[in-house]
């Protein structure tokens, strides 16, 4: 966790400036996200970033729970919620391992699980952090099919030389049919999914604990 936590502490500025590269496939992921959102809920966002979709998000539960592996981000979140004066929302500076216990009605984890190296151990602990009957709902990059693209396949290049030089993060290339068969081996019913954006596929699942 220590050396994310320290690359994304690094790349909090820039991020919190960063625009939205797919407005519409963001708002595609807010409107079938809310739908699946109970006034009663406890939600717990994982990965949240600098809190941008827990603002657009937290207004749809009772109490949304903000959490990231880095400070940085997080204090970010904590500024742009005190400006807007929303109050039902809790700061957590943890990884998915570190995550408060919850059980949660909802977890959620958007551009996250591609960061991960282990996910069947980040989808066990956060199977553990739904309660029975409750939803995860994630959003993560995945392997296009046929006719990625050039920008893909530039992407796919470019990468592991930024990481070299500590300028990208770890990031894994899994196919659709692969990930979604890690959600349902960690015990998840899916129940919905969706691409948003589809090239490269952004790859939008909504599962059931069983």
């Amino acid at each position: 966790m220590q050396q994310s936590a320290q690359f994304w502490d690094k790349a909090a500025a820039k991020y919190a400036k960063s625009k939205i590269g797919d407005p519409g496939a963001y708002e595609t992921t807010l409107a079938r996200t809310r739908s699946y959102l109970k006034a009663e809920d406890q939600a717990l966002e994982l990965g949240a970033g600098t809190g941008t979709t827990a603002l657009h998000l937290a207004g749809s539960v009772a109490r949304y729970t903000v959490s990231d592996g880095s400070t940085a981000m997080i204090d970010i979140a904590r500024e742009k919620v005190w400006d807007t004066g929303a109050s039902n929302l809790d700061f957590e500076v943890c990884d998915i391992v570190g995550a408060p216990d919850g059980p949660f009605d909802v977890v959620l984890a958007f551009n996250l699980l591609h960061l991960v190296e282990d996910l069947d151990g980040a989808l066990s602990r956060i199977q553990t952090l739904v309660k029975p009957g409750g939803l995860f709902i994630s959003k993560s990059l995945c392997e296009p099919g046929l006719g990625a693209g050039w920008k893909f396949t530039l992407l796919r290049m470019v990468v592991p030389l930024m990481q070299m030089m500590g300028k990208a993060p770890f990031v894994a290339f899994r196919r659709t049919d692969d990930f979604e068969r890690q959600i349902t081996d960690a015990g998840f019913e899916i129940i919905e999914t969706g691409d948003y954006p589809a090239k490269p596929p952004s790859h939008f699942v909504v599962a059931r604990r069983l």
